[in-house]
């Protein structure tokens, strides 16, 4: 961490310049004494990603700014905060601390936040930037922080880590075991220290796979951000045995859809099929990610197309955490009468349980994206290929 970037005139110079083009920059020639040209590029390069992703890093002063790597890794702000509203107690440690954005949240639900973080300069980095949010209540340390649990003797309320995903040898990994810290392998020293732990994995680790590796889940919380899944957590109470709660989450600029479940009720429940009637539902990616595709048909009481369709419908229109339409005309998938409804037009098209790619739907009907009508070319309950034309509610 180089202290001169700091600077006033440095720090006006990468405020002026969060919008120039890198090579234009460099081509023009960056010089500040005790300043390299590649550390001035880097701060301008991360502190944009933090824009959106960190707004309140972003609108700060004198915030220094780590590798752009470390922020694409690091939990968006508003994740993060949504986090925390989960849990809440008088300590917590996060033993993989990274660029913090997650500890700074519980700090704000928690009396004291330990902050592990194994890299000496991010470490340094995270220690200065809280000190500039006020963030008095973190203590931020320079170490593994399985390394810190082996020789601590104090326990928690709570323990919080998001392993990376990335590995030395293997590279990009979706295993828990994988991740370094290997938190399967840890768990037992992990609830030495505490009774409760969460962990951040990425949105591709298979849910049955996760229960497989970890023992003890309570729950898990599927977090989608404007119907793109950024992240599971995984919730671990010591000695839990009862049924999986699954909590899903899609944080839209208008609200939240929530859904939640058990997961033994999902695996029991049955269905009832129908054949589209007259509102049609697609669950938003956060309920598809949880695999609730029986518990939603039968808490919503409606009905689904298909075995693996995951289209629902109903006669009657409901709140439903998804997407919504209004049904106009179901077409049977032949040539003749897509190309005569459709042919030359302007549609969303969208393809559920169907042989056939949305690209090679249009070019074969020369269909044009947009306009208001929504397009589903589906499979039915009888095995009958159709298109449902609807618009959205």
């Amino acid at each position: 961490m180089n202290n001169r970037v700091l600077n006033t005139e440095i720090q006006k110079f990468i405020n002026d310049n969060l919008d120039s083009e890198i090579t234009h920059l460099l081509l023009k020639g960056i010089s500040f004494e005790g300043v390299e040209a590649r550390e001035i590029i880097e701060q301008i390069e991360a502190k944009k990603k933090c824009k959106s992703k960190l707004p309140t890093w972003f609108n700060s002063e004198n915030i220094y700014y780590p590798n752009k790597l470390n922020i694409e890794q690091t939990s968006s702000e508003i994740t993060a905060q949504y986090k925390s509203q989960l849990i809440s107690g008088h300590s917590i440690i996060d033993i993989t601390g990274g660029f913090g954005g997650d500890s700074f949240y519980f700090s704000k639900q928690f009396k004291n936040v330990t902050h592990c973080e194994i890299d000496d300069e991010l470490s340094q980095i995270v220690k200065h930037n809280y000190k500039q949010l006020n963030a008095n209540n973190i203590n931020s340390f320079n170490v593994d922080g399985i390394v810190y649990l082996n020789k601590a003797t104090e326990t928690f309320d709570w323990i919080y880590t998001d392993p990376s995903r990335r590995h030395d040898t293997k590279g990009k990994v979706f295993f828990l075991k994988d991740c370094l810290p290997n938190i399967p392998k840890h768990l037992d020293l992990l609830f030495q220290h505490s009774n409760n732990v969460m962990i951040k994995t990425s949105p591709l680790l298979d849910i049955s796979i996760g229960i497989g590796e970890l023992k003890f889940v309570k729950s898990i919380h599927v977090i989608a951000v404007n119907n793109e899944v950024k992240e599971l957590l995984w919730v671990l109470e010591n000695g839990f045995n009862k049924d999986i709660s699954i909590n899903t989450v899609n944080i839209k600029k208008d609200g939240l859809e929530s859904f939640n479940f058990k997961l033994a009720k999902e695996q029991n429940a049955e269905v009832n099929y129908s054949l589209p009637l007259a509102y049609l539902y697609e669950p938003n990616s956060a309920v598809l990610k949880s695999g609730a595709f029986k518990n939603i048909s039968k808490q919503f009481k409606i009905s689904k197309l298909h075995q693996h369709s995951h289209l629902y419908t109903s006669d009657k229109p409901i709140d439903f955490p998804g997407r919504c339409f209004k049904i106009i005309e179901i077409l049977p998938y032949n040539k003749k009468a897509i190309r005569k409804v459709l042919g030359s037009k302007k549609a969303n098209i969208s393809v559920r349980n169907f042989p056939e790619t949305v690209n090679r739907i249009k070019s074969k009907f020369n269909i044009q994206d947009g306009g208001n009508l929504y397009v589903f070319f589906t499979t039915d309950f009888e095995n009958e290929r159709i298109a449902i034309l609807s618009s959205k509610i």
